[in-house]
């Protein structure tokens, strides 16, 4: 059965071969390209299925393409109940305590904790007030927790797995659970984004994809401004007729 379809897919892919030079004379260069580049695609395709299919071979995760259209596509690992598996492109995001997000981040096939001290050291750069950040489990790493307390003066970095005496006192101590009640917050800004536009990207290119981020972004500050304007316009206009009667 696959090997029919690869036979059937050679004879197509001979027919687009001959196709393009007819149209090298006729067609602009950029037309031209883009043909080519999706015949690639069915190369690499097709030998992946006779590897995969045929021969039994496990294809390496570094080799497998998710998207033939946006190639910067990432397989993403969720873990969650419901969405184990996502296909896009990680963002990291940076918050203070008022619900601005001050820094962004695309991952380009990185995972949390490479990104952790590069975060907060850019972030530091536009402010360097920044002495305090509170991740998620997935940012630990023991060379990030010395990085990190370098950088900061207080770090909210839950250790994985089982903690020692020492890490359980740590985590389990009042300033550090206030921190991590704080954290919470963040979700609520990866929410908002999500829903103002975030949760898919309708441009294409990798360039195009950061553009959309961070216009997502600071759309989100300006509804964030709106809103604090909004209500402090409220809270005059109750004063001010308070007054009145």
């Amino acid at each position: 059965m696959h090997e029919c379809y690869l036979q059937e897919a050679a004879s197509l892919m001979q027919k687009v071969k001959e196709t393009v030079s007819v149209l090298r004379v006729l067609a602009s260069p950029h037309v031209i390209t883009e043909i080519e580049s999706y015949l690639a695609h069915a190369v690499r395709q097709m030998d992946q299925i006779r590897r995969r299919v045929i021969f039994g071979e496990v294809i390496p995760h570094g080799e497998k393409v998710f998207s033939v259209f946006e190639p910067h596509t990432e397989w993403i690992s969720k873990g969650k109940a419901g969405v184990p598996v996502e296909l896009g492109l990680r963002v990291c995001l940076l918050e203070d305590q008022y619900g601005f997000i001050l820094y962004h981040h695309v991952m380009e096939n990185q995972t949390d904790d490479q990104v952790a001290v590069f975060m907060v050291e850019e972030c530091q750069t536009r402010f360097p007030t920044l002495n305090q950040c509170s991740f998620d489990q997935g940012f630990h790493s023991p060379d990030n927790q010395v990085k990190l307390k370098r950088l900061l003066d207080y770090v909210i970095l839950p250790k994985k797995g089982r903690l020692s005496k020492e890490q359980a006192l740590h985590e389990h101590s009042a300033e550090f659970r206030q921190a991590r009640r704080q954290h919470a917050a963040v979700e609520s800004a990866i929410k908002a984004l999500e829903v103002h536009g975030l949760d898919v990207c309708p441009d294409h290119g990798l360039a195009a994809y950061k553009r959309y981020v961070a216009l997502a972004i600071v759309s989100r500050t300006i509804q964030k401004l709106g809103a604090i304007l909004r209500d402090r316009h409220r809270s005059r206009w109750h004063q001010a007729r308070a007054k009145a009667a």
